[in-house]
């Protein structure tokens, strides 16, 4: 009988200490104690938490917007390094499975930036560095892509574990890798967007693709969005009066935990700071599977079948390493 176990979960929508590294790690740490004095097991943070998302790319063209390149690189974090060490520390301490979103430094080129997701286990051990693998739209002028090498699903304390960052969660070849490794907790991180198109509600599109992903799979999501702080707005909008319009748009972030079936487990949190909490019970996922399993008996793996590669890309292989 397979390990199904019920447990707290904390969906954090908060927004970082802006471009400051040091200073964001201490507020996720603060909010990984206040999650685990609630009871939590398994917390998650949004995409690029430490230290914040690329916004300029969306309000500046790439030359006003390289400076801003420069100023991310440097307060980006090494993977491992010592903000991995702290978050691994409190993740220890509070003894939850910690999933939290970072801007990883390349070790190779300056010119490297990864939109990347750590998942570490409740005894402080890193047990995934996934890098995202496409990024979306204007986010091409910041990040590099990542590879197939961390599409997995990790066993533990809280279940068979998966997490894709934001667009990710559109991706179906993506989603369906980490369901048919028996996937049954799947952490998405986002970012709030007030910055796409005006007829694009980031809030809906959150919590239309969560659905989508629990009642295809039949299983719990985790869903944790950022917040733009008024601080952030000073700094990227300055005297830039649309800029600022567009920062203070409505229904820009939602976090929140969905269900088997594709509803809300309690009510989700839409664009202001907190946590949301929710009692996952993985024995829900049991029966949904006997009506649809498309990674079991509701597929036909003699018509279609996947080809995952998941070897890690390096940019040089030398003779040596290859015999």
């Amino acid at each position: 009988m397979p390990d199904l176990p019920r447990f707290t979960a904390a969906a954090v929508q908060a927004a970082p200490v802006y471009l400051d590294p040091a200073a964001t790690v201490d507020k996720a740490v603060a909010l990984i104690h206040e999650a685990a004095g609630h009871g939590a097991a398994l917390v998650v943070f949004p995409e690029v938490f430490v230290p914040g998302y690329p916004y300029w790319n969306w309000t500046m063209n790439p030359v006003q917007g390289s400076p801003w390149y420069e100023r991310l690189y440097r307060a980006a974090v090494d993977v491992p390094g010592p903000y991995v060490d702290t978050l691994r520390a409190a993740a220890r301490q509070a003894g939850v499975v910690l999933v939290i979103g970072v801007n990883e430094r390349g070790r190779h080129s300056l010119g490297v930036l990864h939109n990347t997701l750590l998942i570490i286990g409740a005894d402080g051990e890193l047990l995934a560095v996934h890098r995202k693998l496409v990024p979306t739209w204007a986010e091409k002028l910041t990040w590099t892509p990542g590879d197939g090498s961390s599409l997995r699903v990790h066993r533990t304390a809280v279940g068979p574990l998966g997490a894709l960052a934001c667009g990710e969660n559109t991706n179906t070849l993506a989603r369906f890798t980490l369901l048919a490794q028996g996937e049954l907790v799947h952490a998405a991180s986002y970012i709030a967007l007030p910055v796409a198109p005006e007829d694009y509600d980031m809030a809906e599109a959150i919590a239309l693709r969560a659905a989508a992903h629990c009642f295809e799979g039949k299983l719990f999501t985790v869903v944790s969005c950022s917040t733009i702080s008024p601080e952030m707005v000073d700094l990227i909008a300055g005297d830039d009066h649309q800029v600022r319009k567009q920062l203070a748009r409505p229904r820009s972030a939602l976090s929140g935990v969905f269900g088997p079936d594709g509803r809300p487990v309690g009510e989700p949190l839409v664009d202001e700071e907190g946590i949301v909490y929710a009692e996952i019970d993985l024995g829900r996922c049991i029966q949904p599977k006997q009506m649809h399993d498309i990674v079991g008996h509701y597929n036909r793996f003699d018509v279609f079948r996947l080809h995952v590669d998941n070897r890690p890309l390096r940019p040089l292989v030398f003779p040596e390493e290859q015999a």
